[in-house]
């Protein structure tokens, strides 16, 4: 028998990236950049929104965004290694995550490669982060993030630190991610940590 230890020892820590059509494919972009800081390998899938929304937010490519991945799948791949719980990751984030995406996460019904690979991460009891990106919130919504809290996953929306004293909106990025990857339990340096408060 292979125990535990030798078993985690076999393959590289993995994580699973999704970026979906929501506002926000930056918070996407720095969580591969992120990976590729922290040694991690990172396993790239990305709707067809969010290259939509990739062209409309940013000055990258397709090509800039995919190039930051370790691997990438596509979306209508449902036999890639991601869809299948024996394929050993850390986790999962998606980043940003729409409400179409948490909807179908939330239902199980899923129609992508995307929420495939969510909806294993939640049948293997791996954490999945979402960082939905959507307000305000109508009651619909507000169901649809409580079940999917009570199967487990994270719901991390990207909200700013003021704490930290942010001076560009890349350190609001950075933040917001370096939080999220905090949930797969990888510790980013561009985090900026609370310190307690400083004396009166």
């Amino acid at each position: 028998m292979v125990d535990e230890a030798n078993a985690a020892a076999s393959h590289p820590p993995r994580v699973v990236v999704g970026i979906s059509g929501a506002s926000g494919v930056i918070y996407g972009v720095r969580a591969l950049d992120a990976l590729r800081e922290l040694g991690v390998e990172s396993h790239l899938v990305v709707s067809r929104a969010a290259l939509l929304t990739l062209s409309q937010e940013t000055d990258l490519s397709a090509d800039d965004l995919t190039g930051r991945a370790d691997v990438v799948h596509r979306l209508a791949d449902v036999g890639a290694t991601i869809a299948s719980g024996s394929f050993r990751t850390l986790g999962m984030l998606v980043a940003p995550c729409s409400v179409r995406t948490m909807s179908e996460i939330a239902t199980g019904v899923t129609s992508s490669l995307l929420t495939r690979a969510a909806d294993v991460t939640l049948k293997e009891r791996r954490p999945l982060v979402l960082m939905v990106r959507e307000t305000p919130l109508h009651l619909g919504h507000l169901r649809t993030l409580v079940s999917l809290a009570e199967m487990g996953a994270i719901i991390a929306p990207p909200v700013p630190a003021f704490y930290a004293r942010p001076e560009t909106v890349a350190d609001l990025v950075d933040q917001s991610v370096g939080r999220a990857l905090d949930a797969l339990g990888l510790d980013w340096s561009a985090v900026r940590r609370w310190q307690g408060l400083a004396p009166a």
